[in-house]
């Protein structure tokens, strides 16, 4: 396809039919999870009553791709493969040189890029006989990826959704119980992680590490239900290097031999290493020299501020303890509209790369995020989500500082439909810019355990 297309499309014969691992061309090993009481590494035992078998030997894989099943490939053509766009009216709106693509994941039913592992988790875990799934959601995105895919395979989905999203998105709620899930405002009254809260923290907004707690004491004491993640852990990042596999191939019909830079967003890591994993290798091996940007809230410095280091994934302190940059398991963010970026930690597989300067993390401020999106709207005809618009800034601000004929590609991991409260409150000036503050943050940490 010539590089005058607008949109570059491939057909659906053309999906990628294996994900890719990146584990093995990482470049160190990735460090073992530990048990959260012995703090000894994990087995795929001590896994087993929270996840189906197939996707705890997908988190532990060494094999650098793995097949997709044909009855995903199937369900994956809803709405894969999805478009990779040039912004040519963003260009000229703000007189780059540069060419500036965009993914465009929020083509999926749910409105995301979440269904890629929403639907493959729902059919690993239905294979082994699973009846119901528990999860937690920020922004809703994901809680409506796993309503979704759920109802796809007859799986019963309880999704605890952090508080303030749940106030602040409605209709993101009413999606999910259109699906067919049970969804609650977490912390609830229905959990012991989720009392507890309440009790030492009355009228807590919540958050993800909050909501997981809940979510996987539910799957611990049921025998009929496993946990779901949407983010962080290997698998799901394998799945999701759907989306960078079809970029590869749609960059090459748009004649583009390489990107030059790489930019996504980061709440847990899902999207971003998904978008970038595939193109990692040519980085490391030195064939390409590519700029990997992470983009994260000021308000959530995870990747800029939190230590390297073993943490918990969840406040309660009940999951595996895993090596991320962290901001503290008991770290609660302010209330901030990009309610899929609030979390404490980050992908170990996406953490590990930060730290060992591959990929670049970047904070930005919120205001300055709304309004990359609102142009956005404006030139290419879509509102992003409010964690997308991270990812837009910051192509925005590359490619006014970029050399004539410099390619930069961000992944647009979902719309904002259902963020217009978000919007209305940006543009009645409600929004104001907030950096967490270095002393909360140095609190958190306190928390951290010594592994």
């Amino acid at each position: 396809m010539a590089d005058k297309d607008k949109k570059i499309i491939l057909r659906e014969g053309e999906i990628p039919k294996r994900w890719y691992n990146i584990a093995p061309d990482l470049p160190k090993p990735p460090a073992p999870p530990l048990h959260p009481g012995t703090k000894k590494p994990i087995g795929p035992a001590d896994l087993a009553p929270l996840f189906p078998m197939a996707l705890i030997k997908q988190e532990v894989s060494m094999e650098p791709w793995i097949e997709i099943p044909d009855e995903l490939i199937e369900i994956y053509k809803l709405w894969r493969p999805s478009p990779l766009v040039r912004a040519s009216n963003l260009e000229k709106a703000i007189g780059t040189k540069a060419r500036i693509y965009f993914k465009n994941e929020s083509v999926s039913p749910s409105g995301s890029h979440k269904p890629n592992t929403a639907v493959a988790q729902a059919y690993y875990n239905k294979q082994e006989g699973v009846k119901r799934i528990s999860t937690e959601t920020g922004a809703g995105q994901w809680g409506s990826a796993l309503s979704f895919a759920c109802n796809i395979f007859g799986l019963k989905c309880h999704v605890y959704m952090v508080k303030v999203s749940y106030e602040q998105k409605p209709y993101r709620r009413i999606l999910m119980q259109t699906y067919g899930a049970e969804v609650d405002a977490s912390p609830t009254m229905k959990t012991d992680a989720g009392r507890k809260i309440n009790q030492e923290l009355p009228g807590c907004l919540g958050s993800l590490g909050i909501a997981i707690s809940e979510a996987v004491e539910e799957a611990a004491k049921n025998e009929d239900t496993k946990y779901s993640l949407g983010s962080v852990l290997n698998h799901v990042l394998l799945h999701q290097t759907i989306v960078g596999l079809e970029t590869k191939e749609q960059l090459k019909l748009a004649g583009e031999k390489t990107p030059d830079i790489m930019i996504g967003c980061v709440g847990g890591g899902s999207n971003f290493a998904g978008f970038v994993f595939p193109f990692v290798k040519e980085k490391l091996s030195g064939k390409h020299d590519i700029r990997f940007i992470a983009t994260e809230p000021m308000a959530c410095p995870t990747l800029t501020k939190g230590p390297y280091v073993y943490d918990f994934g969840d406040t309660a302190g009940m999951t595996p303890l895993v090596l991320m940059h962290t901001l503290g398991h008991n770290f609660v963010p302010p209330g901030i509209h990009a309610g899929g970026l609030r979390y404490h930690g980050d992908a170990p597989l996406l953490s590990l790369l930060v730290n060992e300067k591959v990929v670049e993390p970047r904070a930005l401020h919120q205001t300055a995020c709304f309004e990359a999106g609102v142009l956005f709207a404006k030139t290419e005809g879509i509102l992003p989500a409010p964690e997308s618009n991270h990812a837009i800034r910051a192509a925005i601000d590359e490619a006014k500082m970029a050399r004539e004929g410099t390619v930069i590609v961000f992944n647009l991991s979902g719309h904002g439909h259902f963020d217009l409260a978000a919007y209305d409150a940006f543009l009645s000036g409600e929004i104001k810019d907030y950096e967490y503050p270095e002393a909360d943050i140095k609190k958190a940490l306190e928390s951290i355990p010594k592994v």
